[in-house]
């Protein structure tokens, strides 16, 4: 059952990012009157109203910290994913039994249309990418929303029954949720990350199988079957599963063998395509691409345009991305594999050897399988950021000691870019988040290309 009566009534957004700048446009749309708090020590009055639509500037803005008094007048609270719910804050609001939403779970209850919520620790951006293109080779009206850069909030009131909603969703977004329900939902893997957020492995899978919250026997639900966490969902999920395996040949599923990607019924195996028919580079795109296709039968859409779309899809920005080959080096932007398992998937990908930079911000990683996964594959290791000594640690204690510490990106850059010669690769694959630097991936990502289009 949606919650929609909120006309007449305060909610508090925390945070004035994408996400709450959407939700204080619902709101104030439904009848509600938004109250936006933001405690960032940096920010303003000035530099939040001017993210502010013109018919939201008005709103009550508080700076810093709330008073209890101020929370007792509050009906709901939607913290942006940045705000962890063991947060000063949001104790304080707990307290008060106070109903607390997470972004997605306010735009769901007003969202119409059928939805599509993808969430995983790798994968996410490109698979939900590329399930919007398929879905709008086929329905009329479709919105892809979420994580991937897009406030599901600010577009929920333009939705209509017609509409299919595809969401990249992260664990943040999933903390909140109570009537949050996808037709269709896929979990592509679940590795440590955020555990300076989590704190434990169990209580991160958690989070993602909380997608599958209100699912049913009428819903699907598209599962890693190589994946320890997500094959055990399966086991225990009330809805339809579609399990995707890049190491098993399934039973039931899509699977790949050798090049070619098969779905099985009931021990009926029948081909769909070769992985050189698409664009995308590495297993883990693969892996990707099967999701992808899970998703798309599930939702009703023929497998002659699910394939075409394939076939014509570029890999995301920033995700194992050929940016150019300078002076005979090829150079690739994986600035988006913020974790080592993602950073995993673009050392497979490589084929020359590799120039690799990595460090950045501490989550709380290890990063021994990172290292193991170098294969002979890694001719230098350029470390910067946070975590530099952290990884060296690692690195040498698996045996590998070609490393070079840089002080700056811009160190790094050059470092590679005089050494690198004809016939190798410089890859952006750091393992870590951006934050002890750059604002986000994506600013990460977008200097080393320009750099890297100035050689």
């Amino acid at each position: 059952m949606r919650y929609t009566d909120l006309k007449g009534k305060k909610v508090l957004v925390i945070g004035s990012g994408l996400s709450g700048i959407g939700s204080v446009r619902l709101l104030h749309e439904v009848g509600a009157i938004p109250v936006l708090l933001d405690e960032n020590e940096k920010a303003t009055k000035e530099g939040i109203v001017a993210k502010l639509d013109d018919r939201d500037k008005d709103i009550e803005l508080i700076l810093g910290k709330i008073s209890d008094k101020q929370i007792e007048e509050l009906e709901l609270i939607v913290p942006s994913p940045a705000v962890p719910l063991d947060s000063e804050t949001i104790l304080r609001i707990k307290a008060q039994n106070k109903r607390i939403w997470s972004e997605i779970e306010l735009a769901y209850n007003f969202a119409k249309g059928k939805l599509v919520a993808i969430t995983g620790t790798n994968g996410k951006t490109t698979t939900t990418t590329l399930v919007g293109e398929i879905m709008k080779a086929h329905y009329k009206s479709v919105y892809v929303v979420g994580n991937i850069g897009y406030s599901y909030a600010l577009r929920a009131l333009e939705m209509t029954d017609e509409t299919v909603s595809v969401g990249e969703i992260s664990s943040f977004q999933l903390e909140a949720v109570e009537n949050f329900h996808a037709n269709v939902s896929a979990i592509l893997n679940i590795t440590p990350d955020h555990l300076n957020r989590h704190h434990t492995m169990e209580c991160y899978a958690q989070m993602k199988e909380n997608v599958t919250n209100l699912q049913d026997e009428n819903d699907v639900c598209v599962l890693n079957y190589d994946n320890e966490y997500t094959r055990a969902i399966g086991e225990r999920a009330k809805t339809k599963v579609i399990f995707f395996s890049s190491h098993e040949k399934l039973t039931n599923g899509l699977y790949l063998d050798g090049e070619e990607i098969f779905m099985a019924t009931e021990g009926n195996a029948v081909r769909i395509m070769n992985i050189h028919d698409m664009n995308l580079v590495g297993l883990c795109n693969v892996e990707n691409v099967m999701a992808a296709i899970a998703i798309s039968i599930s939702m009703d859409v023929p497998m002659d345009t699910i394939l075409k779309v394939i076939h014509d899809f570029k890999a995301v920005e920033h995700r194992i991305e050929f940016v150019a080959t300078k002076n005979g080096v090829d150079y690739y932007n994986d600035s988006k594999g913020t974790n080592p398992d993602a950073a995993i998937q673009g050392i497979k990908a490589m084929s020359k050897p590799t120039y690799l930079i990595g460090g950045g911000y501490d989550k709380g990683s290890e990063y021994d399988e990172w290292i193991e996964a170098f294969d002979n594959k890694v001719k230098k290791l350029v470390l910067i950021g946070a975590t530099k000594e952290k990884i060296a640690e690692c690195a040498r204690k698996h045996g590998f000691n070609e490393i070079v510490f840089q002080e700056t990106f811009d160190d790094a850059l050059k470092y590679c870019s005089d050494n690198a010669v004809s016939g190798e690769a410089v890859l952006l694959s750091p393992a870590c988040a951006s934050w002890d630097m750059f604002p986000n991936y994506e600013t990460r990502g977008k200097l080393f290309k320009e750099y890297v289009n100035k050689l």
